[in-house]
Formats: C-alpha cells, sequence, structure tokens
C-alpha cells in the first residue's frame, strides 16, 4: 500500500498558511535561529571548549562578525567563574534574537553568609572581568553580574551585544 504524503500545514488545526518555511514568515531572520546552551566542568580547558562551539554556532548563523569579541569574552567569563567555583559545573547559554546577541554565565558559587563578604566577591569578580568590560563597551554592548534567579542558584553573568 503506497501511502501519502501528508502536508505539514494539514497536521495542526490552526496553521493559517500552506507554506511553513522560514523563508514565508514575515520578518524572519535566520540568525534568530541561534539559541545554543551547554554545561561544562568549571575548569580552565572549558574555554577552550565553549569557544569552538559557540564561534562554531555563530558560523553556522551567518554571525561570523562576532566571533572575535564572543571569543574573548566567553573565555574571560568562564576562565573567572572556573576560578571562583572550581570543580563545579558551569551552565553557558547564547541566543541571537533581534539583533542582538546575548551570553549568560551561571556558575555555582556558594552563598556567602555575611553581606559585607557577598559585596566584596562582586566587586573582585567584577575587577576581574575589566578586558571583557572593555571589549563589550567597545561593541556598545552592556554586561553584569547578578545572584542567579531562583530556581537557578550561584552567580549569573551575561553580555548582550548589539549588531
Amino acid at each position: 500500500m503506497q501511502q501519502t504524503a501528508i502536508p505539514t500545514h494539514a497536521l495542526c488545526p490552526i496553521a493559517d498558511h500552506p507554506d511553513p518555511s522560514p523563508a514565508a514568515r514575515t520578518g524572519y531572520d535566520e540568525a534568530d535561529n541561534l539559541a545554543v546552551s551547554l554545561t561544562v566542568p568549571g575548569e580552565p580547558r572549558s574555554a577552550g571548549i565553549v569557544r569552538r562551539a559557540l564561534t562554531g554556532a555563530l558560523h553556522a548563523h551567518h554571525l561570523d562578525r562576532y566571533a572575535p569579541v564572543l571569543a574573548l569574552v566567553v573565555t574571560e567569563l568562564i576562565a573567572v567563574a572556573g576560578k571562583l567555583t572550581s570543580d563545579a559545573d558551569l551552565y553557558v547559554s547564547l541566543r541571537h534574537h533581534r539583533g542582538t546577541l546575548r551570553l549568560i554565565v551561571w556558575d555555582q558559587h556558594p552563598p556567602h553568609a555575611d553581606p559585607d563578604a557577598t559585596s566584596l566577591c562582586f566587586v573582585r569578580r567584577r575587577r576581574a572581568l575589566w578586558l571583557l568590560d572593555e571589549a563589550v563597551e567597545d561593541w556598545g554592548g552592556e554586561w553584569g553580574v547578578d545572584e542567579a534567579v531562583p530556581p537557578h542558584r550561584g552567580i549569573k553573568s551575561w553580555v548582550t551585544l548589539p549588531r
């Protein structure tokens, strides 16, 4: 018995157009499909692994222009996070949406019991990221370091780079 191919749009009752291809969508930008996340050990070699994975993802989405600055930024974030949370996993997320590249690195830095120690820890972390600060400022981007919002634990470092 020969099976007939069912058009993709016929599988969903709310599909309103017969051509679900990306090119048929209004305002579609192939680069906006970039969403990558990975978890790596908090150790020095992880910076190279993440750098290669993310620059490869940029290349696959025709976003090579971000590669040099992203390589520096991700190396700095992972080096500092790995130093402050050795032997704990790091979670990395990269997304391109509406002309902006967003990188987030979560580490599992334990909370401090003393609020002064927490403040000092943030000051030292920001100071260690001076090179990242210069690169992001040169690109007209923004960056920051915050406590992760529950249910996440630890510290969230983020960078946004405009087109």
